[in-house]
């Protein structure tokens, strides 16, 4: 049997579920999910790999429709691109999402030249009166090659969507190792799990002010032990205050969860050690972007 291979992107707005589904597929956490939108902000791999296929999903930061600042317009490019070099398509939407007849994405979708795959998602919280319709509007927006109703969540329909994605995968080679789940490192999922828990646990623009960058993943062999040291960049002096909490309530509480989900993640003792810093106005810092991994 011949062996099949291909780069799978899925694309979508902020919050419908683009990461639950990435991570559904892989069968691993490859991307930080919370129900606050712009939780993804980079373009994330997660590689599905059997005998005789690999698969090379991506799953990018959603659509931002009015971006506000340089580092949103960064998201806009990391989801663009997956416009140009995939070889299937998801469009992931959802019963409650609203789009105008005129919306960019739409005309993007009219001009995809390989299989074009119409994601349905949570249909655990919907009704066949309200996916009927809207699985028709959408095949008369443009031409997809297979339509899904799924819930992400529930795995319901999850199994099916793989094996036709699986069916319509070209013939080609392992881009990577077939043992490898991802190309990022140890060091980003960390950042990444500590910016959850700052999601999770903080309120208003908090979440969004900051960035958070592991300086030091240090592994020790003999003790089964990983060192990490990661700073937390605010945007304001009052942020910071707010990060740190009373007595150092807060930060002490966030560290304690994000350390939690790394030693599951990593399967190793974790020593975490969290400090903040306030960088102003680094959404619009063309340098500090680039630092961060905006600019990649």
């Amino acid at each position: 049997m011949s062996h099949k291979s291909g780069f799978v992107n899925i694309i979508g707005r902020p919050n419908v579920g683009k990461s639950t589904l990435m991570n559904t597929l892989v069968g691993e956490k490859m991307s930080i999910i919370t129900s606050k939108p712009q939780t993804t902000r980079h373009r994330i791999i997660g590689i599905v790999s059997d005998e005789n296929y690999q698969i090379v999903f991506s799953d990018t930061p959603g659509m931002i429709q009015d971006p506000s600042y340089k580092m949103h317009k960064a998201m806009n490019r990391f989801a663009d691109s997956t416009f140009e070099d995939g070889d299937i398509m998801l469009f992931i939407t959802d019963p409650f999402e609203k789009y105008a007849d005129d919306d960019p994405i739409i005309q993007k979708l009219q001009n995809v030249k390989v299989p074009l795959f119409l994601i349905i998602n949570k249909t655990d919280i919907s009704t066949p009166e309200i996916l009927i319709p809207l699985i028709q509007k959408w095949n008369n927006r443009a031409k997809f090659s297979e339509t899904f109703p799924i819930s992400a969540l529930t795995r319901n329909n999850t199994k099916e969507l793989l094996d036709y994605i699986i069916k319509y995968l070209p013939e080609g080679p392992a881009y990577y190792p077939k043992d490898q789940l991802t190309d990022k490192n140890e060091r980003f999922f960390a950042s990444e799990i500590i910016r959850e828990k700052i999601l999770l646990l903080y309120r208003q623009e908090i979440p969004y002010s900051c960035e958070v960058i592991v300086d030091t993943y240090k592994i020790d062999k003999k003790k089964n032990l990983v060192k990490i040291s990661a700073t937390i960049f605010a945007s304001r002096q009052t942020q910071k205050s707010i990060i740190i909490g009373k007595g150092g309530s807060m930060i002490k509480k966030l560290g304690t969860e994000a350390r939690k989900d790394i030693v599951a993640f990593v399967g190793k003792k974790v020593f975490l050690e969290l400090r903040v810093k306030v960088k102003d106005n680094w959404r619009d810092d063309d340098r500090l972007l680039q630092h961060f991994g905006y600019n990649s």
